[in-house]
């Protein structure tokens, strides 16, 4: 047999036992893995796996020396996929293909080692949401991704998030199974969306993000909307008609977004000190992350997030739009807002122009910190049930100068043309007032607005969702067509 021949033997040998993996599965189980600063060096061009994923493997591209470098990664101690070997400066991507390749079969045939993946600096133990260890009532919502098949694709997508956080509040995980399933979740969110955008991130005691990168470093509270239990805003409106539908987002949106908004404001730690003037955040942007979650759905109605984000810039900037007719049709056109009315309450519009408000660079909202988003997100990694079927339906954004709704959309979520990421539906309104403002690039990818010449200005990237929610169906034995 002649040496060539040999060769091909042995890569097509090696190829058996190393498959290549999508980029949205690759990406899920190394959410933690990269540093800030590696996407400005460096390029991703593959991904591979041995046939049970116990390694993981990376092919990229160097842009100094343009050379290629491959990466094998395994999972620590308590569970993170991390790089554990690497070759680098590699002439062409087919070489440093077979390379890795040959690497990871020769591991895969000799057995790879207990402590292959081990790094040396794991904690004593995971960072677990799955596992109870206590007696509390457990959220239904915790109990939904704990049992019902349906729900297995989020809760394979937070078992692999969860053993890279590093909260300092110790009641993060009774509280995401007990008492706080939507605002921790929220919080899952947010670290994935930041990682995705690029930061390192940290989870100081307050507020809950460290975020920094190569370019930029600022700190993140996350803050939730909650049904309101006492007082005026107990009584909730259910509005109906669209007269009904303006009323609510032009007053009781505002007060629920305002008290949320406004309770970080006026925080002080023991210290008495607010947030922008710790350790963490002092001299750096500051932001504040807030989700409405305040009515759930059910089986009748879709929950508020999916429709109360209207009111959030009004109330943010002390704007709002009217409509202008003229002739046979009219114009939009922004006009100074007024206060916030509700069962004998009254708040005064503009968070952004209230003392204080200039420390807070900007407010990042998103409706989508929820657990459909991470069912979707586990979908895409290919964690797909047998016999469940998936469809996400809502509304885009539409670019025309006229538009005032979205243009509707429909999608199959196991199509093979589906994408989606974590930031997607991260919204950024920039503070105008701001002492230390937050520069548009260093959130590039994400729908942003801005204040311009006395009038509301956008960063929309295509086909942006507006709203959206999801159905999950099981397809019984019975439903099947004779």
């Amino acid at each position: 047999m002649g040496e060539a021949k040999r060769r091909a033997n042995i890569r097509l040998a090696n190829e058996k036992l190393v498959k290549p993996m999508s980029f949205a599965r690759f990406q899920l189980l190394t959410i933690g893995a990269r540093a800030a600063d590696s996407r400005l060096v460096s390029g991703e061009v593959s991904y591979w796996s041995d046939l049970d994923e116990q390694i993981l493997g990376l092919i990229s591209i160097d842009y100094t020396d343009e050379d290629y470098v491959w990466m094998i990664f395994a999972r620590d101690r308590i569970g993170r996929f991390r790089c554990c070997d690497l070759e680098v400066n590699l002439s062409s991507e087919p070489k440093a293909t077979e390379a890795l390749i040959s690497k990871m079969a020769t591991l895969v045939k000799e057995g790879i080692p207990l402590d292959f993946g081990s790094q040396g600096d794991e904690p004593n133990a995971p960072f677990d949401l799955l596992s109870v260890a206590h007696s509390s009532e457990l959220h239904e919502y915790f109990k939904i991704t704990q049992n019902d098949p349906g729900h297995m694709p989020a809760k394979m997508a937070i078992k692999e998030i969860g053993p890279w956080l590093a909260p300092s509040d110790p009641h993060f995980v009774r509280e995401f199974q007990t008492t706080a399933f939507d605002q921790r979740i929220w919080e899952l969110y947010l670290w994935a969306a930041f990682r995705e955008l690029g930061f390192d991130v940290l989870q100081p005691e307050a507020p809950d993000f460290f975020c920094s990168s190569p370019t930029a470093s600022f700190t993140v509270e996350a803050t939730t909307v909650s049904p309101s239990t006492s007082g005026p805003l107990a009584d909730h409106p259910d509005p109906k008609t669209p007269e009904e539908q303006a009323e609510f987002l032009k007053h009781y949106m505002p007060m629920k977004f305002g008290s949320s908004l406004t309770s970080k404001l006026n925080k002080r730690n023991a210290a008495g000190e607010p947030y922008w003037d710790r350790p963490e955040t002092q001299g750096k942007p500051f932001i504040i992350a807030v989700a409405d979650f305040h009515k759930p759905s059910d089986l009748e109605n879709l929950g508020s997030m999916t429709y109360s984000q209207g009111a959030l810039w009004p109330y943010l900037y002390g704007r709002r739009v009217v409509y202008q007719a003229k002739g046979d049709g009219g114009y939009w056109r922004m006009v100074d807002g007024s206060e916030h009315i509700y069962g004998g309450k009254t708040v005064p519009t503009g968070f952004f122009d209230l003392p204080g408000a200039e420390n807070v660079s900007a407010v990042l909202f998103s409706n989508a910190g929820t657990l459909p988003k991470f069912n979707r997100m586990g979908l895409l990694a290919g964690y797909v049930p047998q016999n469940y079927i998936y469809f996400r339906q809502g509304y885009r954004y539409d670019p025309s100068p006229d538009a005032y709704v979205g243009i509707p959309f429909q999608e199959n979520i196991l199509s093979p043309d589906y994408e989606e990421y974590w930031s997607d539906e991260l919204q950024l309104f920039h503070n105008p007032n701001a002492k230390n403002p937050i520069s548009p690039e260093i959130f590039s990818g994400i729908t942003q607005y801005y204040f311009q010449d006395n009038d509301l200005h956008s960063i929309t990237p295509e086909n942006s969702i507006i709203s959206s929610f999801t159905s999950v169906f099981h397809i019984s034995d019975n439903d099947k067509p004779a």
